[in-house]
């Protein structure tokens, strides 16, 4: 999975990764080579409800848990033959050229 991170004040909508520039020519070539399942941005972190459990008490509190100037504001579900060609895919992300793009295995079962 690469998970897709940034300054939210970089935009008026960071999270809309469809609307980055580069990002539509990224997602074609990555298809057209049968390696992306699936890619989402997310809403702001403004419109973000955190749901905790605590001693079997349920805490719900607006916004993200981690207070940081970066936020992951999308995702892309990859499917890569190793380590390797999910790196070169991520390096080719537009997002990689000012945020910040997470390379996260999943675990199989």
């Amino acid at each position: 999975m690469l998970m897709i991170c940034g300054d939210e004040s970089y935009s008026a909508e960071p999270a809309a990764s469809s609307s980055l520039p580069g990002c539509e020519s990224w997602q074609s070539e990555m298809k057209r080579r049968g390696i992306l399942l699936s890619s989402a941005g997310l809403r702001p972190t403004s419109d973000a409800t955190t749901v905790r459990v605590r001693d079997g008490e349920t805490l719900i509190v607006d916004g993200p848990f981690a207070e940081t100037k970066e936020q992951i504001g999308g995702f892309s579900l990859i499917e890569c033959a190793d380590l390797d060609e999910a790196l070169e895919v991520a390096s080719k992300h537009p997002a990689a050229r000012f945020g910040t793009v997470e390379v996260r295995p999943i675990w199989e079962s």
